[in-house]
């Protein structure tokens, strides 16, 4: 069955309201969801284990009866270990290897991460220091969409940063622990694994439980039911974003072989229905070839009617005038993967302002990021790249302010806070600072 592709021109009059409404995505709150969640955080923070058992063992579908209570849940580093020893080799060695390429670029991230101090010329210290956070909780998906590539994303940056213990959480449906995301676990060097998932886990993380102390901070993705309670816990502890569809928009000159473009769109669009591809060239004759080769190479993938679902309802091929347009159209659109597939990419790259991930040149393929290429692959969607950044080694420390004033800078800052402070009506301030003023002594 062919595929309906929608093709846009910039041209048209219609064209900015029609990519507006195309790339408007707005998560639906499920009152139910929220309902059930609000619920289950307030079971937990009220019963702790006994609630996070409960709900674990039915939503989980524990098996023999469920679980008697959360020590049947833990994952020891022995079984993470045996884990990776038992994996085909050709799998540990590409699990080793990508989490040493993240290691690498994240240290690398680290180095220019530094605290500073400087002293003014009356003796007045002033600067800024890093420290890292002391607990993280990594949220990691479980049964079919379980990804060892995000337990190495989260932990290894987390661990780089030099946070004191990182617990994950993974949901073990039918008892059915994923061997790859232990052996990941166990690569990465997380400190403790726990068979929980859902709502319930985060509550614990959020508030902690008898057996489980609070974290810090809450990183990795989840399902619906688990981004509504992160939000709900954002106050309490951090969380890394709250991330919608997976995206990827293409910038191709036409000189890439369209079949790889065609598999580059098909690689973002096979996450789900939700997910958007979008191709922008200024070559009409071109866009028609990767047509042609989306629908010949569609038949081929296992996941097809995702695919076919996410490219009609959320996908376009856009002829653009040229590639100055197709830049200033990325920057506006500001997707999350943002492929640039051209001759001299780098020129094109420095128009660039707004993209979770650059790849550069036609060999660049948005994949080799998501596993091993080294820089992060949990990146801002729906736009948010405007603003936000991918995660990383400054996602798991903190800054705090240094300030020791000498007693010279207290005569001048004294008189500029007292002044600022009784224009604010708080005399306590200004008295405050008055009092350190050698004629207030």
């Amino acid at each position: 069955m062919m595929i309906q592709l929608r093709k846009l021109d910039s041209t048209a009059i219609d064209f900015q309201e029609t990519l507006d409404a195309l790339l408007a995505f707005e998560a639906e709150t499920d009152t139910a969801i929220e309902h059930a969640v609000t619920e289950i955080i307030a079971q937990v923070r009220g019963r702790g284990d006994e609630a996070v058992v409960e709900y674990t063992n039915k939503f989980d579908r524990i098996p023999h009866g469920g679980a008697p209570d959360m020590r049947a849940f833990e994952i020891g580093q022995e079984e993470l270990h045996a884990a990776l020893a038992a994996l085909p080799q050709a799998q540990r060695e590409a699990l080793q290897t990508a989490a040493e390429r993240i290691r690498v670029f994240h240290e690398r991230q680290k180095q220019e991460l530094q605290g500073f101090t400087y002293t003014e010329p009356d003796g007045t210290v002033l600067g800024q220091r890093i420290t890292p956070l002391d607990r993280v909780g990594i949220y990691v998906p479980g049964g079919k969409a379980a990804y060892p590539s995000s337990v190495l994303m989260n932990a290894v940056p987390a661990k780089v940063a030099g946070v004191g213990e990182i617990v994950m959480v993974v949901p073990t449906p039918d008892g059915v622990k994923n061997q790859m995301v232990l052996a990941a676990a166990a690569i990465a060097g997380v400190d403790r694994v726990i068979g929980i998932g859902g709502a319930q886990a985060v509550a614990a993380l959020a508030y902690g439980t008898e057996t489980i102390q609070p974290v810090d901070k809450i990183v990795g993705p989840g399902n619906a039911y688990v981004a509504a309670a992160k939000r709900r816990v954002f106050g309490a502890v951090g969380i890394d974003m709250i991330a919608g569809p997976s995206e990827i928009l293409v910038i191709c000159d036409g000189s890439t072989h369209p079949d790889w473009v065609a598999m580059d769109l098909f690689s973002q669009a096979e996450h789900d229905e939700l997910a958007q591809a979008i191709l922008l060239c200024p070559d009409a004759d071109y866009i028609e070839r990767v047509e042609a080769s989306i629908q010949k190479l569609l038949p081929t993938m296992p996941r097809q009617e995702v695919i076919r679902t996410s490219l009609t309802d959320r996908g376009a091929l856009v002829k653009v005038k040229d590639m100055d347009e197709a830049c200033a159209i990325a920057n506006a659109i500001a997707a999350e993967h943002l492929e640039i597939s051209a001759e001299e990419p780098q020129q094109w790259a420095d128009k660039i302002r707004h993209a979770g991930a650059m790849f550069l040149g036609r060999f660049s393929s948005e994949s080799l990021g998501d596993y091993c290429c080294g820089p992060n692959h949990v990146l801002p969607t729906s736009r948010t790249a405007r603003f936000s950044s991918p995660l990383g080694v400054y996602d798991f420390q903190k800054r705090s302010s240094v300030i020791q004033v000498s007693e010279a800078g207290a005569q001048t800052l004294g008189k500029i806070a007292a002044e600022l402070a009784y224009g604010e009506g708080l005399q306590a301030h200004a008295r405050s600072a008055e009092l350190r003023l050698k004629n207030e002594g």
